[in-house]
């Protein structure tokens, strides 16, 4: 199998990753033992869309733009951090005025959260050994 369908496939789950992270966490009243401020859903979503298209661009254009593989790597590192930030809303809390876990339609627990974030990790990390081995 060439890298390039697998760089294909993990570019559109990181789209998918975006988009879920923004309609599961926009609601009032979303999944975690705590809340995320909607303005670090806004950061992984606004850097997760600039990522996305730098990162078709540079794919499309046949990896000719290597100054554009750059700034999209280094967006989708910061959309995978800023998820991973979002990732920690399911570490419990202890003690008197702890708040109890919230879960939503989506899933019971943090199980599609850590897959969709640290699989964003390792598909950013793919995304790196792609460019730094292609371009």
């Amino acid at each position: 199998m060439k890298p390039e369908y697998i760089v294909y496939v993990l570019t559109f789950l990181s789209a998918v990753v975006v988009v879920l992270t923004r309609v599961r966490l926009s609601k009032a009243q979303a999944a975690g033992q705590h809340q995320v401020g909607m303005g670090t859903v806004n950061a992984h979503t606004a850097c997760g869309v600039v990522a996305l298209v730098l990162w078709v661009y540079f794919l499309v254009t046949g990896n000719d733009s290597s100054l554009v593989g750059i700034i999209a790597l280094f967006f989708y590192w910061l959309t995978a951090l800023v998820g991973l930030l979002i990732l920690m809303r399911w570490v419990p809390s202890r003690g008197k005025h702890a708040s109890a876990t919230t879960d939503d339609s989506w899933s019971e627990g943090p199980g599609l959260s850590v897959l969709a974030h640290v699989g964003m990790l390792v598909g950013v990390l793919v995304f790196t050994w792609y460019f730094a081995t292609h371009s």
